[in-house]
């Protein structure tokens, strides 16, 4: 037995005691904060683990299409992570333009958000630069199989979630509406179950397994209620960082989406099926973030 597949075990375990230690004692703090009522620190942690713990959902449809998946449907499933990334970081930007950065700032959301994304684009150029010069790059729990691709993925998706977070903290803030943060919350959510297929469909098509992915993807969001709570205690920070976090995340997915996992799915399904999945896939997913938000 490698020494890859024995740490399997190892490993998963101590992912989801984490995960279960973490949404324990943020219940219990979350009822504690009901008692007093209004929104406190706890609502806010607790819904941000509500959404970090949604993305490994999207991990259960890999259960029934693992064993047969060609080379053939393995690049349909990148393209589909390709479109549901595009249509997320379209999302993103989206969302950066319309954030109210106070009278205080000296740059306008569009210039935030412009500059996130130049700085997200030249991260995950350096990242690859970095990890091009190693000959075999493996995550711990991917079956003894060249992983770079899969551990970039993992890393896009970690360093989205951070301005998640931030979107979720600053949401509950005291100068925002009553609703808002159930709203983004809720949104997130929904959101997270298709972002945690596409981080899935990609790493079960390295092989590993479905268990696996689905804790590498509730992983990539644990920043969620991190961030959640830092930019609800400092939300007047935040509210300046959250536009050019959104940037970044957006020019970090795309660059992934369209360089890396359209790239692939060219080469393993042609460019007509890649076109019309990734699209298809896009379309989808700006569909019911819109029906969610309206």
């Amino acid at each position: 037995m490698s020494s890859s597949t024995s740490k399997q075990p190892v490993l998963l375990q101590s992912v989801l005691s984490m995960i279960i230690v973490a949404t324990s004692v943020g219940s219990a703090w979350y009822c504690q904060g009901n008692l007093y009522g209004g929104r406190t620190a706890a609502h806010v942690w607790w819904y941000g683990w509500v959404t970090a713990l949604s993305t490994g959902v999207g991990a259960l449809p890999m259960i029934f299409c693992k064993d047969r998946m060609s080379e053939w449907w393995l690049g349909l499933a990148n393209a589909m992570a390709g479109g549901m990334m595009t249509a997320a970081s379209a999302a993103l930007i989206e969302e950066g333009l319309e954030v109210s950065v106070g009278p205080r700032s000296s740059y306008t959301p569009l210039q935030c958000v412009s500059f996130g994304g130049a700085v997200g684009v030249a991260f995950i150029w350096l990242s690859q630069q970095a990890l091009s010069g190693t000959d075999d790059v493996k995550l711990s729990i991917l079956e003894g199989i060249d992983a770079k691709r899969g551990l970039l993925i993992v890393l896009v998706m970690t360093l989205h979630s951070f301005s998640e977070g931030i979107g979720i903290g600053v949401s509950f803030g005291s100068g925002t509406g009553a609703n808002l943060g159930m709203l983004v919350t809720t949104t997130l959510a929904v959101h997270n179950v298709p972002e945690g297929f596409a981080v899935s469909s990609v790493l079960v098509s390295k092989g590993m397994s479905v268990w696996g992915a689905a804790l590498w993807s509730i992983f990539t969001s644990i920043p969620q209620p991190i961030m959640a709570l830092l930019a609800f205690w400092f939300v007047d920070a935040f509210v300046l960082i959250l536009p050019i976090g959104l940037g970044f995340a957006a020019g970090a997915m795309l660059w992934v989406a369209w360089l890396e996992l359209f790239a692939e799915s060219y080469e393993q399904c042609g460019l007509l099926a890649t076109a019309l999945t990734g699209t298809a896939a896009a379309a989808a997913m700006s569909y019911v973030t819109k029906m969610i938000e309206a």
